[in-house]
């Protein structure tokens, strides 16, 4: 394999997944004009960890060291979820003894990897990097430095430089697990041939679903199969799982039922805290429910901290609070100010309010909740999990909430709440429906591993 530094060799069909010469170039200036901005954004969250400018000389493709093995699989997951669902295709290549490259965008991405595959990494099979900005130096040097196998791409990847060059090389790049949201799409197709070519440029696509095969497909893309979803095959940590279960326990002895609001965004806290504290004055129950509210991001805990205080609810942080629920029924909320824990959550929730689909984010991993047997209530947002959200409703593991989510009155939320959790006999039955789903959708990863071991994605 020829690895040259420049990127002026085009596939041999100038065609298809050919990189646009003039928006390439303008991409490539307009990533240069910005580098120093993408040095302050790492400076600037400094104030939160000193890590993030860590290993910084390897988002510019240097610095590797010396102890390099070459002729990895290259698996990239830029951040947390990525790297969750990328777990059991990692543990399947390193079983067969291969040398796996895991490279991240994100911190927390990087720290989650790190906690993983630990095992691996001390042993020298793992190899942690950032993937380089993505900029046409930056990615040779990288690409040099490894020579990896083959790579593949988590989900939504798709940079242009990486794209383009290892298809011009030679290198075999797939997008796995991939989806692709029905916005996301006409996105893309709004540049045109230049925005069609980079998913042309992949080796192939190993979509999630039917609808994520049918938008790709719609982009030109020749390539394409349906392998399902790799989520439904990552394990739930054993000791969570008990750790929640217990939780469960201690609050069911006290009989209070637990709603964890899971991984939820920027303006949903608000709306979920409105319809709380409206479903605490309905008194409805003879023993109040505990929210349990996770945000999704580590950043916003303390901005979150204050607007459940500004609720006028009471509340104890996670991280503060290392006994069970039953030690404190005073308390309105608990704040999972923690990270690594939602399987805990999941299991010791009598329902799961799902983030990311109370407003339009496109909603947030459902499918772990179901693993954990939690049933899900949904928002009408849910386009980045569409396949998962339909099917999870259609076997009754799921409802989503009727009516409009309105800030100043989120009666909606509020009354879908009371009817759930008034219904413990209809909680059971999700429950069950959530763990039957869950396990009925497993097996991408050998379907995956299958795909390419039969070399599924030569072009024609």
């Amino acid at each position: 394999m020829s690895l040259t530094p420049s990127l002026g060799r085009a596939p041999q069909d100038s065609q298809y997944g050919a990189r646009p010469k003039f928006w390439f170039a303008v991409y490539q200036l307009l990533w240069h004009l910005l580098l120093p901005f993408a040095f302050i954004r790492l400076a600037w969250r400094t104030r939160h960890s000193s890590e993030y400018l860590s290993h910084f000389s390897e988002r510019l493709g240097f610095a590797y060291g010396k102890n390099i093995t070459q002729g990895s699989v290259w698996i990239h997951a830029v951040s947390v979820g990525e790297t969750r669902a990328a777990q059991p295709l990692i543990e399947a290549y390193l079983e067969r003894g291969e040398t796996v490259l895991l490279t991240h965008m994100t911190l927390n991405g990087r720290r989650t990897g790190a906690a993983l595959f630990a095992k691996a990494i001390t042993a020298g099979q793992l190899r942690q990097v950032y993937l380089p900005y993505d900029l046409c130096w930056s990615v040779a040097n990288f690409i040099r430095a490894f020579k990896p196998k083959f790579g593949l791409f988590m989900e939504t990847e798709a940079w242009p430089t990486v794209v383009f060059y290892c298809a011009e090389i030679g290198l075999p790049l797939f997008l796995v697990n991939a989806r692709l949201s029905e916005r996301s799409a006409r996105r893309v197709n709004q540049f045109g041939k230049a925005g069609r070519s980079l998913f042309q440029a992949f080796t192939g696509i190993l979509a999630q679903t039917q609808f994520d095969a049918d938008r790709y497909r719609s982009l030109g893309v020749k390539k394409v199969e349906i392998v399902g979803n790799l989520k439904f095959d990552v394990p739930l940590d054993s000791g969570l799982v008990q750790q929640g279960k217990s939780w469960k326990q201690e609050l069911h002895a006290e009989q209070r039922l637990m709603v964890c609001a899971a991984s939820t965004r920027d303006g949903e806290e608000q709306i979920i805290l409105k319809a709380w504290k409206d479903l605490l004055l309905s008194n409805a129950f003879d023993i109040a429910p505990l929210l349990c509210l996770v945000p999704r991001h580590p950043e916003r805990f303390s901005e979150v901290a204050n607007q459940i205080h500004d609720a006028g609810l009471k509340f104890r942080r996670r991280t503060e609070w290392i006994e069970t629920p039953k030690s404190d029924v005073g308390v309105d909320v608990i704040l999972g100010d923690s990270m690594g824990e939602m399987p805990m959550y999941y299991s010791a929730a009598d329902l799961v309010v799902m983030g990311g689909s109370l407003l339009p984010f496109g909603g947030q991993n459902l499918i772990e909740a179901c693993a954990a047997g939690c049933p899900v209530l949904l928002g009408e947002h849910t386009y980045n999990f569409q396949q998962a959200a339909l099917d999870a409703i259609e076997i009754g593991a799921a409802k989503r909430i009727n009516g409009e989510l309105l800030l100043s009155e989120p009666i909606a939320l509020m009354e879908a709440l009371k009817e759930l959790l008034l219904n413990t006999a209809e909680l059971a039955k999700m429950s069950s429906a959530a763990t039957a789903y869950s396990i009925e959708h497993q097996g991408a990863t050998k379907r995956i591993l299958a795909a390419l071991e039969h070399q599924n994605f030569t072009l024609n």
